[in-house]
Order: C-alpha cells, then sequence, then structure tokens
C-alpha cells in the first residue's frame, strides 16, 4: 500500500483503520468479525490503527490488543486519544487533559494494550480548563521517556496548533474532514500544511451516510450516536441524502460505488492527509481497500464538486452540546 508521511510520527499506510465502531457509538458489534478485520486490515498492510481510552470504556484497547496479538504489533502504529470522561452509564462527562491525568491515562491504556508504547497519542479534545501548553507538554515528557511516539491533537483550531506546536513538534491533527465536513479547508488544513504537520480525517464516510446504502426509514439502536446528530434527523437528512445520490451517479460512471469515490476523493486532497475509516468487517475493510487503488482524474474531481459542493451540507456534525467542545468550530 501507498505510505505517507504522518508528520514527526514517520511513515504510515496512505488509509488507516478507526477502530471505535468496533466497540461503540453505532449500535451492536460482532467482537469476533472486529478481530477478524483488524488482523485482515494488517494483513493488507494498513499500519495505521485509531483508537481512543474512552471507546466502549476500554473494550476497544483490549480488542486491539487481543487483535494484534502473536507479533502483530510490530510495523503498526497505534494512535490513542485520552481525556473522554465517563460514567457508568456511559455518560459523558467532560475532559480532562491536565499532566497529572496524561500520564494516569496512559498508564492504562499500555495496560490494556499489551504494548510498552504508544505511536501517537492525542487529547481527545481541547480541556477549556488546562492551556495547550501543559497538556502537550506532558505529552512530551512522555515521548522523551520512550512510551510515546509522538504528540497528536484532535479537533483543535488554528490557534491552538500553533500554540501546541511551538510546545512540542505535532504529528497530525486529526479532524472530521469528508466531502460533507468542509471546514477544516479554511484554516486549519493551510495552518497544518505551514507548520509540516498531517492531518488524519476522521469520519470520511460522515458516519454512514456516504455509505451508500443508508436511508430516511433507517432504525437506529437506542445507543447509536446518529440517532441525536442534526445530519441524520428529519429534513436535514432527506436533503444530504439528495447529495449522496447525486455522489452516485458519478460513482456510477467511474465504475466505482458511493464509499470508494468517498475515501478516494480524501486521498486525493493531498499527500499530507491521511483518511481514517471506520470499517467494522471485512467487508467494508475490502471496499477501503479498494478506494485506496482508485484514482480520481481532474474530469472526475470536478464531477464531484459539482455533485457534492462544499458547503451543501444540512445540520452539524454533533449535537448542540457536543459542538461546544470543539475548538475546532470556534
Amino acid at each position: 500500500m501507498e505510505q505517507r508521511a504522518l508528520g514527526v510520527a514517520g511513515p504510515v499506510s496512505a488509509v488507516g483503520l478507526g477502530c471505535m465502531g468496533m466497540s461503540s457509538a453505532y449500535g451492536p458489534t460482532d467482537r469476533t468479525e472486529a478481530i477478524a478485520t483488524v488482523r485482515a486490515a494488517v494483513e493488507a498492510g494498513i499500519t495505521l490503527l485509531d483508537t481512543g481510552d474512552f471507546y466502549g470504556m476500554g473494550h476497544n484497547e483490549l480488542l486491539l490488543s487481543e487483535a494484534l496479538a502473536g507479533g502483530r504489533r510490530d510495523g503498526v502504529k497505534l494512535s490513542v486519544k485520552f481525556g473522554g470522561l465517563r460514567g457508568p452509564d456511559g455518560s459523558w462527562g467532560g475532559f480532562d487533559a491536565r499532566p497529572v491525568a496524561v500520564r494516569n491515562f496512559l498508564a492504562y491504556s499500555l495496560q490494556r494494550l499489551g504494548t510498552d508504547h504508544v505511536d501517537v497519542y492525542r487529547p481527545a479534545r481541547l480541556d477549556p480548563q488546562v492551556p495547550i501548553e501543559e497538556t502537550v507538554g506532558a505529552v512530551g515528557e512522555l515521548v522523551e521517556a520512550g512510551w510515546v511516539g509522538a504528540v497528536g491533537l484532535s479537533e483543535v483550531g488554528a490557534e491552538t496548533i500553533r500554540r501546541a506546536h511551538a510546545t512540542h513538534p505535532v504529528s497530525d491533527v486529526q479532524i472530521e474532514y469528508s466531502l460533507l465536513s468542509r471546514d477544516v479547508e479554511r484554516e486549519i488544513l493551510p495552518v497544518c500544511r505551514e507548520l509540516g504537520i498531517a492531518v488524519t480525517a476522521y469520519a470520511v464516510l460522515s458516519r454512514g451516510l456516504l455509505s451508500g446504502t443508508y436511508s430516511t426509514d433507517r432504525a437506529l439502536a437506542p445507543d447509536d450516536f446518529r440517532a441525536r446528530a442534526p445530519r441524520f434527523v428529519g429534513a436535514n437528512l432527506g436533503h444530504n441524502l439528495d447529495l449522496v445520490e447525486a455522489l452516485r451517479s458519478v460513482a456510477d460512471e467511474l465504475g466505482a460505488t458511493v464509499p470508494e469515490v468517498a475515501i478516494a476523493w480524501v486521498l486525493h486532497q493531498g499527500d499530507d492527509v491521511v483518511p481514517v475509516v471506520g470499517a467494522r468487517t471485512r467487508a467494508q475493510l475490502d471496499g477501503v481497500l479498494r478506494a485506496s487503488r482508485l484514482t480520481l482524474s481532474a474530469d472526475a474531481l470536478a464531477a464531484v464538486e459539482t455533485a457534492v459542493p462544499r458547503g451543501a451540507t444540512a445540520g452539524d456534525r454533533y449535537a448542540t452540546e457536543q459542538m461546544r467542545h470543539l475548538d475546532s468550530e470556534r
């Protein structure tokens, strides 16, 4: 598979595997299939695996530990988010990025993952009570001690990126980036390029909207994140699915599927952009691998832009309360 530079973290596969959905957020999961999918991804040459210590309250890290047993950890870069606080009922309790918490979170992650280091360690969100310099400085100390390979960031704005990078070199900024989420192009992506920081794009398929199979009558499980996401509600959903149908026409002309074109489009946004795709099954993974080999000509890219113009999406990507935690949206 093509390799791309993840800033100071070094080379990774051109696409990464996002593992959150294997443990939480989108309803029931199949542990056996999830483990098989991780292993198939590694065998196919995917070297970047993304998780968070709060995904399923540690479930995702334990799952990855099992999936990577038998020497599969070698050659794989683990990207881990920390700071999300959860209650026993799965409720959110905000974010904690104090230096003492950073060290504590990492200790538990290393134990659950069964490894002696993580390759990229990043606060999941900006903690409004803690200067970013303190959080990044604490992660930087863990880099110097050998427990962490590189410092990453997630969902932060341009000013925060500059302050963090001035404290310690940042490898990449993880942020939502897809045909339906392009705000990053205004300020965050240019600042990252100025500083030599990569972008790891998550929700490349807009949490299933760009899967090509989503419909207005789809029933969601009570614990499915999308039941409360504005883009999946009422008239917003109908509008967004109309955009998907326009994209389907382009995909059909290319002999590809909607998700393959959506992933390929992100791959074509620059060699410093690495899409992290949340495949939960081997069948979904096969589509990701096909997308990684799909070349879009200038005419094809123009057709995609016409089908899904920038700013055409209806509804925020998170519910109002969660949007307040996004420094990237300020």
